[in-house]
């Protein structure tokens, strides 16, 4: 029956190792179908299954389809619900429902262990699997530039597979819903306070933030690929979401975010527990051994700090770092201020505005004009 069902499930493209400038992506698919027509939609997705990821991925398919079906069927959550307890899956299972009703949909989930109860887009998966492995090959690289140029590319696969269909699909979007006025919540919200480190931890993950932000505590919002993070209203930054693999800690940590204050007290890079993830590559870690052992204490810490302010006020890391790699290969002594002068990183001084204050009597004069023009 058109405009009726829209399945989601969660499916991975065995065998095949998709790669972003080189590095391995680890990944999912979201996998939207509609039951009569077979239009789909997918998602990239990084890390796991989880309420946040469905909540993304459909509400993206629907606002492209524009419309809703009826009823809208997925698996159990199971995965989603790994590990939480009885009220975080009670948390997972009311903000599904809340979803589903946004949209004016009936939400239903498969009983666990009846996987032809999903049968409708378990068998497709496979379908477009095949379309999308045959793309590749005579796309020649399974490398892409960006996760955003790789979505772009499934998008096209995906959309040529749809057209196959125009027929049906033209049937199945005259018999759906409309779509609401707003979108629905796709994300988790979240408290984190700024420690003194000018980090917060987010599910097993330490962050630097800005530092002006070291005692505030932040909104954040986390989406399966990133963390939107508000101080009050105000947007503050984005963090790129980094996953944990296990029991594990991890850490996210970007020196741009603590460079100014740490350049106020440098000495303090040698003691802090972030020393080692400051150092953006192996090309600094590498600058910072060889400081650290042929310069005194003090001088190498400055040096380092220092190197790390002009990379960031400059955007010019990787010729930086080259250049002072190039001096150690060449025996000559490091000068930090050489380097500045080089890059031009001294302070600016602010532009001088000359401002003109009007007379009083100009203010009076307006405030009667409005006044004989009321």
């Amino acid at each position: 029956m058109p405009g009726r069902l829209g399945l989601s499930d969660f499916t991975t493209l065995k065998n095949i190792i998709i790669t972003i400038g080189g590095k391995n992506l680890e990944h999912i698919l979201y996998h939207f179908r509609l039951a009569y027509s077979g239009w789909s939609f997918m998602k990239v997705i990084l890390g796991g299954e989880s309420y946040t990821a469905l909540a993304e991925g459909l509400q993206e398919a629907l606002w492209r389809l524009g419309g809703c079906p009826q009823e809208h069927r997925t698996d159990s959550l199971s995965a989603a619900f790994k590990n939480l307890s009885k009220d975080a899956q009670k948390d997972i299972t009311e903000k599904y429902e809340n979803f589903c009703q946004h949209y004016n949909m009936r939400g239903s989930r498969n009983n666990p262990g009846i996987s032809h109860e999903n049968g409708g887009i378990e068998s497709p998966h496979g379908h477009l699997k095949r379309r999308i492995r045959q793309a590749l090959l005579l796309r020649g690289s399974y490398d892409f530039t960006s996760v955003e140029d790789y979505q772009e590319w499934l998008d096209g696969v995906v959309n040529q597979h749809n057209r196959r269909n125009a027929k049906a699909v033209g049937i199945d979007k005259e018999t759906l819903q409309k779509l609401p006025t707003y979108k629905a919540t796709d994300y988790t919200e979240l408290l984190a306070h700024v420690t003194s480190s000018s980090t917060i931890d987010v599910r097993r993950v330490t962050y630097t933030v800005p530092s002006r932000l070291q005692g505030e505590t932040l909104r954040v919002r986390l989406y399966h690929d990133r963390l939107t993070c508000y101080l009050g209203s105000t947007h503050i930054i984005d963090l790129k979401r980094v996953y944990t693999k296990g029991n594990n800690r991890e850490k996210s940590i970007n020196y741009r975010h603590v460079i100014k204050s740490l350049s106020r007290k440098p000495q303090a890079f040698r003691y802090s527990k972030l020393r080692d993830n400051l150092l953006p590559n192996k090309k600094y870690k590498q600058i910072w051994a060889y400081v650290n052992k042929n310069l005194e204490s003090r001088n190498a810490c400055k040096f380092i700090v220092g190197l790390l302010y002009i990379a960031s006020e400059k955007d010019c890391e990787e010729t930086l770092a080259n250049d002072v790699l190039a001096m150690i290969a060449a025996g000559k002594s490091l000068n930090l201020s050489q380097l500045q002068n080089k890059y031009q990183c001294q302070k600016t001084s602010s532009p001088t505005v000359q401002v003109k204050q009007h007379l009083l009597a100009s203010y009076n004069n307006l405030i009667a004009r409005e006044v004989a023009y009321a």
